[in-house]
């Protein structure tokens, strides 16, 4: 099978016995919050945030559930100035993640909106022990979770009509697939750095794709012989918590000194791991049939937005240029695919974004921030 450009072989070592005082994160989910069944509750984010676990049908390997959550600024004494919201934002994560952008959702509420996210099934606030991590054989099966979703929108705010949703990495896939299977669902789409294709371009994918759709069908939970280099959740973790000492660290200002972007963003490690969760071949075929549908081209008749870096970086070894690039997804590639999406789609390139652009250093940020407003303002709460 060809190489994936950010996976790097490695033993497959999810039998291995565990070693005394590695840390367990399905060990430590045991020990996380659970929101409640059929009512809000509080949420890990704290003061203005609630989640809701909602039970979905039963699949091949059991229960599953999906959470939403729901942030109200006037429940939030950091947040904004609370005021009737013109429109509803449904955020959708990445692989290997969950919602836990508070700035976002504060940022989206100022502007406007009634802020909900979705943890889909297998992930995060969802992740249940001895569940495998983010698995699906079909991005349509979560149809069902956002569809949940909508429903519990709806009861909160049935005068706003349809929502804006918004996805980010393997989220943006699967949000600009679901947009393109519902015709007039949406009010507006917004992508953050959407993984439509795979890196190495189509060559890699029509090469790639039959040795994956044979693994899939006959071995498809099996762990793929792959490893993240872990060089994204680096530059999460913040220069702060930089031990490595390879490389001089630039001089920050004070207010950079205190961006999460330099501190580190407060993530929960048994919901967004380092090494990521294993890929599996059924969980993969389903993200390349997405890609093929991509590549296609999509109808989504919606306005789109799309955000991206402007350029990638990837490589075997670390470098502190990784920390103003994309080093998970091709920013090109995502950029070309773009207006194949639908009719109306805006691209926006930010300079020196990092893969979730929306966590990248507070200056690269707050010009993303400008771009995300102003587009809302004209095609969401218009």
């Amino acid at each position: 099978m060809p190489s994936i450009p950010f996976l790097r072989p490695t033993p497959d070592v999810e039998d291995a016995p565990e070693e005394e005082g590695v840390y367990d994160p399905d060990a430590a989910l045991a020990d996380l919050p659970v929101a409640p069944v059929g009512r809000w509750g509080p949420d890990v984010l704290g003061d203005g945030f609630t989640a809701r676990t909602v039970e979905l049908l039963p699949d091949e390997d059991g229960p599953v559930v999906a959470t939403v959550v729901r942030y109200r600024p006037e429940d939030d004494p950091e947040g904004p100035p609370p005021t009737p919201p013109r429109y509803v934002m449904l955020h959708l994560h990445g692989w290997n993640d969950y919602f836990h952008q508070r700035e976002l959702a504060r940022r989206c509420a100022a502007d406007g909106a009634a802020f909900y996210a979705l943890d889909l099934r297998r992930y995060g606030r969802s992740l249940r022990p001895g569940q495998l991590r983010g698995y699906v054989q079909s991005l349509s099966t979560y149809d069902e979770d956002i569809h949940a979703a909508r429903d519990l929108i709806r009861a909160d705010h049935p005068e706003l009509g349809d929502v804006v949703l918004m996805g980010h990495s393997t989220g943006g896939l699967t949000a600009a697939l679901w947009a393109h299977r519902h015709p007039g669902a949406l009010r507006a789409l917004v992508l953050n750095a959407p993984w439509l294709e795979l890196q190495g371009s189509w060559i890699l994918r029509t090469l790639g794709q039959p040795v994956i759709e044979r693994l899939a069908r006959y071995q498809p939970t099996a762990a793929l012989p792959l490893k993240d280099l872990g060089f994204y959740s680096r530059i999460l973790a913040g220069r702060a918590a930089d031990t490595h000492g390879d490389d001089a660290l630039p001089e920050l200002s004070p207010e950079e000194l205190t961006d999460p972007a330099h501190t580190g963003w407060p993530i929960e490690p048994a919901w967004r791991t380092s090494p990521s969760a294993p890929i599996r071949p059924g969980w993969l075929a389903a993200v390349l049939a997405g890609h093929s549908q991509v590549a296609a081209g999509l109808d989504i008749t919606c306005p789109v937005l799309v955000l991206v870096s402007d350029k990638s970086l990837f490589g075997p070894r670390w470098t502190e240029q990784m920390r103003t690039a994309d080093t998970v997804i091709d920013a090109e590639l995502t950029a070309r695919r773009a207006p194949g999406l639908g009719p109306l789609v805006t691209v926006a390139r930010v300079r020196d974004a990092v893969h979730d652009v929306l966590l990248s250093p507070a200056a690269v940020r707050e010009g993303a921030y400008r771009e995300l407003s102003r587009w809302l303002r004209a095609y969401a709460a218009a």
